[in-house]
């Protein structure tokens, strides 16, 4: 089967920072479902593992961390699924990535694709869908007020992939008011269209830009990037015994020991830690991933796809890692078919 992968850590600006290859196709045993990939969406986390995590000595290592597509096998152990199911996913980041014809995953971290949307418009949607939704409601758990806290969360980084899908849930599924943050012309009107009730300027303070809104203090604060610069700000503008949770990685280190004062309670979300470490609660990002599809076929919420690379091959995905890798991203990178 065809596949794109990498063979060591090199800048996107190299011809082969990713490569075109031939595998054998896998076999599904047990748990797991064998795919037939028709769409792919890019994510910050493969062009992070592209450039600091070398495969093994004359390995070449598969990418890919989100897939929509069609049962072809399924393992023994398989209750779930059928061959002919249609399926979306984002895999796990020990196994080898989506960037195949062909993909094992195991059946407990796949959802039932929407019927509403193509592989395309899927393939966008499960690892954002499922960051976002384990961040509000697993880690910040948004339900649970905060005393003397505004019933408000503040997203930063509001038009990336992980923060388009945020504002669309907190705004369907709780009493939140919304406030997120862009910079540009372009990224302001993309989380306005996806329902922030209220969008701050990242690139000034956001402390007087909350504080000038008249809402009190947020009880919630959602960073998914930049979050090391954003950090005093955050804890300024949160109320006391707020909830912060970040996703990045903060270059340097990242010090809580400034959110002590207000006993704020500092979350990080992974959501490749349940696939990872096959947690007890595993089979919840299946039913996360399924509710995600109720709500798109409800036209509750929308995909998050913005630009459609091309085929599944290593030159449109070299395009598409050094889109992510200029920061001027918004919403989600899909290719398809190979």
């Amino acid at each position: 089967m065809r596949a794109v992968g990498y063979k060591s850590c090199k800048p996107v600006t190299e011809a082969d920072a990713l490569v075109d290859f031939e595998l054998p196709a896998p076999e599904a045993k047990g748990l797991d479902l064998l795919v037939d990939v028709k769409a792919v969406s890019v994510n910050p986390v493969d062009t992070k593992v592209r450039r600091n995590q070398a495969p093994e000595a004359g390995q070449t290592r598969v990418l890919g961390f989100d897939a929509a597509g069609i049962v072809k096998a399924v393992g023994e152990k398989v209750s779930l699924f059928k061959p002919g199911d249609e399926v979306f996913y984002a895999g796990a980041i020990n196994r080898p990535g989506t960037n195949s014809e062909f993909h094992l995953v195991d059946e407990r971290i796949v959802g039932k694709k929407p019927k509403s949307l193509s592989f395309e418009e899927a393939a966008a949607l499960p690892l954002t869908a499922i960051t976002a939704y384990e961040a509000l409601f697993d880690r910040l758990k948004v339900k649970d007020p905060v005393a003397g806290g505004a019933n408000a969360v503040v997203i930063i980084g509001g038009a990336g992939g992980v923060g388009s899908i945020a504002i669309q849930l907190a705004r369907h599924l709780t009493d939140l008011t919304v406030i997120a943050t862009a910079s540009r012309p372009e990224t302001k009107e993309w989380v306005e269209q996806f329902g922030a009730h209220h969008v701050l300027d990242h690139s000034k303070p956001l402390a007087p830009q909350v504080e000038a809104l008249g809402l009190g203090a947020p009880s919630f604060v959602f960073s998914t990037t930049h979050s090391d610069l954003h950090r005093a700000d955050s804890i300024e503008l949160i109320a006391p015994q707020g909830r912060y949770c970040l996703i990045d990685d903060p270059e340097g280190g990242f010090d809580i020991l400034p959110f002590k004062r207000k006993a704020i309670s500092v979350h990080w979300e992974m959501m490749f830690a349940r696939p990872v470490f096959e947690t007890a609660d595993i089979l919840e990002q299946h039913k996360l991933l399924n509710h995600v599809s109720e709500l798109i076929d409800q036209g509750k919420i929308r995909t998050t796809l913005t630009e459609t690379f091309g085929k599944i091959n290593a030159a449109n995905l070299i395009k598409a890692h050094a889109l992510i890798e200029s920061g001027k991203a918004k919403g989600k990178i899909v290719l398809s078919g190979f």
